[in-house]
């Protein structure tokens, strides 16, 4: 009773509750497989709950973490789709506004023909490609990389004063953009920027005479003597009659 009490702190009413109805065999096999249970537990490690209560407080602080950067992320997500929306909802209507105007300065440019800016995919916006599809007069409707090299650049032009028109800028410059030409084609480029020149200050850095006539002023470089540059410049009247 000693032994019960100082070594199991139990009482006999207390041993007589816990008394076990199996044989003496199978309770020692039983006693060995929880002492082979306990050896493979390993030593006592008396600063468990600590270990514990600090790791509980780091869980916490990381899962509190996460739950602010995935509140954050939905956040980020809300303006990205605010954005993109505004931008869809802006880019049709400057491409719209945009294709309005190349179709009517593509007329002017070439005397006639039509031309159109196409959306390659209409269901994605923000990622779609732009074809530029073209009819010059007298032939048939194509895409710009079937044309002659003096259509490609009349075309790209034509697209330039396009988003000029869309978007005005009271001052341009604009630097060989008739080199690829021909003569027919200089002259409705001249046409076209005397009227444009009307609301917007032009500099062309140009070769062609043809374009020079419908400068107000003539700036050029000449080199009389070898090794040295001089500019001159020349301002043209309208002839009075």
């Amino acid at each position: 009773m000693e032994q019960l009490e100082q070594q199991f702190c139990l009482t006999v009413d207390q041993a007589k509750e816990l008394c076990r109805a199996e044989s003496l065999d199978t309770i020692k096999s039983l006693i060995k497989n929880l002492e082979n249970e306990i050896t493979i537990l390993g030593p006592v490690n008396h600063g468990a709950v600590e270990d514990y209560i600090r790791l509980q407080e780091r869980c916490d602080f990381l899962r509190n973490q996460y739950q602010d950067l995935m509140s954050a992320k939905e956040y980020l997500v809300s303006i990205i789709a605010d954005i993109d929306s505004t931008m869809s909802t802006k880019f049709i209507n400057a491409f719209t506004k945009i294709n309005e105007h190349f179709g009517d300065i593509f007329s002017r440019l070439f005397g006639g023909g039509q031309a159109q800016l196409k959306l390659v995919d209409p269901e994605s916006i923000l990622t779609t490609g732009i074809e530029i599809i073209v009819q010059p007069p007298g032939k048939k409707m194509q895409n710009l990389i079937l044309l002659s090299g003096g259509e490609r650049a009349l075309t790209v032009i034509a697209l330039l004063f396009s988003f000029l028109a869309y978007r005005p800028a009271p001052f341009i410059v604009v630097d060989e953009i008739d080199a690829p030409l021909d003569e027919a084609n200089i002259d409705r480029l001249r046409e076209f920027l005397q009227d444009y020149a009307r609301h917007t200050q032009f500099i062309v850095v140009t070769h062609r005479k043809g374009t020079m006539e419908a400068a107000d002023i003539i700036h050029g470089i000449t080199m009389e003597q070898s090794g040295i540059s001089r500019l001159v410049s020349v301002k043209l009247v309208d002839e009075v009659k």
